[in-house]
């Protein structure tokens, strides 16, 4: 199937699904782009996944606060107008700042993100989440916990 132009406003946005206390809205997925996927996160301060790895790359830019990032031994601050890409299969995590970030994500076209944050959305309802829970549906979508 051809992709077709997409055209998407904050009025016309899925709802946000909450990824282990993040809100991550799909702005584009898999299915519509016939490659890369895009998304926007809202992470309330001191959110974000453990470290982790997937199939796909995955860059931030970060529209408002900041958020740790830490990938290969390395950990950097990300404010307002900084970009980070991860290369597929790096372990990577990081952790919202003071007052939380706005940012935007965006995934390379092996990408399965879009199936894990809507399952973790709808499967992972309490927190602390269920680790064995998380390891479970992360290996149905090519994502693992730690290194």
């Amino acid at each position: 199937m051809k992709p077709q132009p997409l055209f998407v406003t904050p009025q016309t946005y899925a709802r946000a699904l909450n990824v282990l206390g993040e809100k991550i809205t799909v702005l584009a997925d898999h299915a519509t782009t016939q490659g890369y996927e895009v998304f926007l996160q809202h992470g309330p301060e001191g959110s974000g996944p453990p470290p982790h790895s997937h199939d796909w790359d995955e860059s931030f830019y970060v529209i408002d606060g900041s958020v740790e990032i830490t990938y290969d031994g390395t950990t950097l601050v990300a404010t307002a107008g900084s970009f980070v890409h991860v290369p597929a299969g790096t372990v990577h995590s990081f952790r919202c700042g003071t007052g939380g970030v706005e940012m935007l994500s965006i995934t390379s076209h092996t990408s399965q993100a879009a199936n894990l944050f809507t399952t973790i959305d709808r499967e992972v309802t309490a927190m602390p989440p269920d680790v064995s829970k998380l390891i479970e549906i992360g290996t149905r979508y090519g994502a693992r916990l730690g290194a």
